[in-house]
């Protein structure tokens, strides 16, 4: 993938990559503390530095939930959206909302190519659900 995007393979980009790839939507530390399984030494700082390189590349996509840090996701390219429960925290993937990307039209583009729509449902999990602790 990294050879893919014209990128130079290195162990923390592979090390952070395969981190995104096995924790969906995981903050930074959650992602370095992965990371440092493999690469005990790695910075926070270098972590930061490959995420930011991976996001312009393409190759992960940042999501920031309301009142939630920057999350990392190896989906991309699909413009698909998320939920959020409003008790743990816990987000997952929402596929488009309408139709092709961007998912939704609109009213007013004030004069935009618009080419992505976020969107993002919040309620609570079947795990936080009241139901389900009964």
């Amino acid at each position: 993938m990294l050879r893919g995007a014209a990128l130079r393979v290195t162990r923390p980009r592979v090390a952070v990559l395969n981190a995104v790839h096995a924790h969906p939507h995981a903050g930074t530390d959650s992602i370095l503390e992965a990371v440092r399984r493999d690469l005990p030494t790695v910075s926070h700082q270098a972590v930061y530095d490959v995420l930011r390189v991976l996001t312009v590349a393409g190759l992960v996509r940042r999501i920031e939930p309301p009142g939630s840090v920057a999350r990392y996701e190896s989906r991309v390219g699909d413009n698909h959206h998320h939920v959020v429960c409003r008790s743990c925290g816990r987000i997952v993937d929402v596929d488009c909302a309408v139709g092709e990307a961007p998912c939704l039209t609109a009213s007013d583009d004030h004069g935009f190519s618009i080419d992505e729509a976020e969107v993002v449902y919040r309620g609570v999990c079947p795990d936080c659900s009241p139901a389900s602790n009964s």
